[in-house]
């Protein structure tokens, strides 16, 4: 379905790294991965390290994604950066991460003013939709990506929708070392596009970029990289290993597997 696209690999470094290490591993990186046409790669590191990190990064190479803003663009709001404060500094913008939502209590209304205010500002947002252990033993998953996406989605309109990313990450598989099997991430994937083609017909379903994000590894990342109804993956821990992410960039590129020498 989406093999034509280009593939999307994010590594979200979370709250780790100083400016100081941030700068030494993104120039590790740039050592390790090389410029691929056929893979956007996207670094997430803290806001404290993205202004000094988009001044030494190679775009050509990666792209800069913030992990948090708020939706306002200005006022009186302490301790907060706006997307519209990121805008030249960062590429992507992740909205709605399971952490924000459940450990910050972000609110679906948080959540849509965000992915607006991330298009307002020429930024992709990637929307982070996906059930809790609890909502999925009880059956509820589809219905949890349903509300998310309407509720992420409520304020884009079909036009704006080209600029949006959406990322699949189940709670319950978010830093637990707990993966979700392909087979249920491609049920997942289907279920999102589904719901997209629901609310903005079989185009935007088809061209709409899907990710899945929750303990991929280099060792489980080929099985999702497989999967047609994925565009690529959300890292978190295995993006602060230079080794592990680069084979990653490796395996998503459309010619590693068929035995192409990089």
């Amino acid at each position: 379905m989406t093999n034509d696209k280009k593939k999307i690999i994010i590594g979200n470094w979370k709250m780790n790294l100083n400016m100081q290490d941030a700068s030494l591993y993104l120039q590790r990186l740039s050592e390790l991965i090389k410029i691929r046409r056929d893979v956007e790669v996207i670094l997430a590191p803290t806001t404290l390290t993205l202004q000094s990190l988009s001044l030494q990064v190679n775009l050509r190479q990666f792209k800069l994604a913030s992990q948090n803003f708020y939706w306002r663009d200005h006022g009186s709001y302490t301790g907060e950066v706006s997307a519209t404060q990121l805008r030249g500094i960062v590429q992507y913008g992740l909205v709605g991460h399971s952490e924000r939502r459940h450990i910050f209590c972000e609110s679906d209304k948080d959540i849509c003013n965000k992915v607006a205010a991330a298009i307002r500002n020429h930024i992709r947002p990637v929307l982070c939709i996906g059930e809790t252990a609890w909502e999925r033993s009880n059956g509820e998953t589809y219905d949890i990506l349903q509300d998310q996406l309407i509720g992420g989605l409520a304020n884009i309109t079909s036009d704006e929708l080209s600029q949006v990313v959406i990322a699949y990450e189940p709670v319950w598989a978010v830093g637990t070392g707990q993966n979700a099997l392909p087979t249920y991430v491609s049920a997942a994937a289907k279920a999102i596009r589904g719901q997209i083609e629901h609310l903005y017909g079989s185009a935007a379903a088809k061209s709409i970029q899907v990710l899945y994000g929750g303990s991929v590894t280099i060792d489980s990342a080929a099985d999702y990289l497989s999967l047609p109804e994925l565009d690529g993956l959300l890292i978190g821990g295995a993006s602060l290993n230079a080794h592990s992410f680069s084979e990653i960039i490796k395996k998503a590129h459309k010619g590693s597997s068929t035995g192409e020498k990089d």
